[in-house]
């Protein structure tokens, strides 16, 4: 799972996460790429989860990129406690994403291999997601 080494403070604050992607959307290192449609916050689990599902489709074959981190801590307070008394403690890390962020991106495969590996992950995520792939220069 990826979690960041240090964080500066432990607890943040939820923030907006509106608008689209200035930053993230276009596709940077691989041929083909997942976009995100929505705007949301993806866990590292989830993140995770996507990156084995496309693993194990293409059998290691073609190289995969993840564009996103989870930066921000996400806290909780435990269950059957009482409003009030401060906030709880971190739970899990996710990334904020907006509409048009590039997620992940995959080289080294056939287009329909690559489509299916990113069909697959697009299930484990909480975001509507395209499929795009490298402009022609």
């Amino acid at each position: 799972m990826l979690v960041p080494n240090r964080t500066k403070f432990r607890k943040v604050r939820k923030g907006k996460n509106e608008g689209v992607a200035t930053r993230c959307n276009y596709i940077a290192h691989g041929d083909f790429g997942l976009q995100s449609l929505d705007n949301e916050r993806i866990t590292s689990r989830q993140i995770e989860a996507a990156r084995q599902a496309m693993t194990r489709y293409i059998k290691r074959g073609g190289q995969i990129w993840i564009r996103i981190f989870p930066h921000t801590p996400v806290t909780k307070k435990p269950q059957d406690v009482k409003m009030g008394s401060g906030k709880g403690n971190p739970e899990y890390f996710a990334a904020k994403v907006q509409a048009g962020t590039i997620m992940f991106e995959i080289a080294g495969v056939s287009e329909e291999q690559a489509r299916e590996a990113m069909r697959l992950a697009a299930h484990k995520l909480p975001v509507k997601t395209r499929f795009v792939s490298r402009e022609v220069q």
